[in-house]
């Protein structure tokens, strides 16, 4: 039987590097794994191409001849430019994944799959269902700019899921964490740079944690979100499907903070600096969709996902490389 090639677009980035690597484990596929600034040390089991996703060109060279295309490549960044450069993560994502969308049409590869985010729904004391999102409604200010881009780019999967060549997944994922993620203190979300913070502090020390900490987000560890993937690509017969992925419970930050200090065992107390931004909503997913059309749940629990994530950032980063981190 012909192994099925597939293409993961942001294979250095978190999310894409470890989906090509599981992948890659799989007897029926063969992975393909595109980068650009950074470059792809040490990773396994995938063949890496150097691609610019944002020129039609090099789309097509990285797409022709694929059965599958894991779209995670995108521009990203902290809560610091959500604020601060809101127009950070609208251009280069609209055209990189219009790109890849329509080269997927055109050389007729059979299934894209597309992370979206869940920026565009509510803030609430209920779980959100996917239905839950409504255009007419507005997005929450400081995610206008990447929740309507999202929004935009579901709907360009749906838009070519109907012209028959391509089967469509669009996954509202929840903020995801684990091994591979971004520990710098400029780039990273709230818990890659809390768990930088808490593993380079001195015993007695204290940490800052920007804002009040009083917003609750939901959780997922990352192979939770690979297995959802796989699930999608083996399950999924409908055309075009979206779907939430999440743990179904929210935490505030300031609780998270106290999770991953907890879990380093070390003697450390929180400052929360009130002067930074605070994005003060709350936000868990409803994921009964998820578990009835494809069988999938979660299956790691936040403190065993913390526990697993420090006990990765203690494997792959020295001593030496944790004093230089800002």
């Amino acid at each position: 039987m012909r192994k099925k090639k597939v293409l993961v677009c942001g294979a250095s980035g978190f999310i894409g590097r470890n989906m090509a690597e599981t992948l890659a484990r799989r007897d029926d596929f063969v992975v393909y794994g595109t980068y650009f600034k950074t470059p792809l040390a040490g990773h396994t089991g995938f063949e890496a191409i150097k691609a610019d996703l944002t020129k039609e060109d090099e789309v097509a060279k990285v797409v022709k001849g694929m059965d599958i295309i894991i779209q995670a490549a995108a521009t990203t960044s902290g809560a610091k430019d959500i604020v601060t450069k809101p127009y950070y993560h609208v251009t280069d994502n609209a055209v990189m994944n219009s790109l890849i969308f329509r080269s997927a049409y055109e050389h007729k590869v059979a299934h894209v799959v597309f992370f979206s985010c869940t920026v565009m729904y509510k803030s609430a004391s209920l779980p959100a269902k996917e239905t839950d999102f409504n255009a007419n409604d507005d997005i929450f200010p400081a995610y206008f700019g990447v929740g309507w881009t999202k929004v935009y780019l579901e709907k360009m999967s749906e838009f070519y899921s109907r012209l028959g060549n391509n089967k469509y997944t669009v996954i509202r994922h929840s903020n995801i964490y684990g091994p591979h993620d971004k520990y710098d203190l400029e780039r990273s979300h709230v818990f890659g740079a809390t768990v930088t913070k808490v593993m380079t502090a001195p015993a007695g020390g204290k940490i800052t944690v920007w804002g009040s900490g009083e917003e609750e987000r939901d959780l997922l560890y990352i192979s939770d979100l690979v297995d959802f993937v796989e699930l999608a690509l083996d399950k999924q017969q409908a055309s075009f499907e979206l779907f939430n992925a999440g743990s179904g419970s929210s935490i505030s930050i300031k609780g998270l903070v106290q999770r991953i200090i907890s879990a380093s065992a070390k003697d450390i107390t929180a400052h929360h600096d009130l002067s930074k931004p605070t994005i003060k909503t709350k936000l868990c997913l409803d994921i009964t969709k998820a578990k009835k059309a494809l069988g999938w749940q979660p299956g790691i629990s936040l403190d065993e996902g913390i526990r697993k994530t420090l006990q990765w950032y203690e494997r792959n980063y020295s001593k030496n490389d944790r004093r230089q981190q800002p």
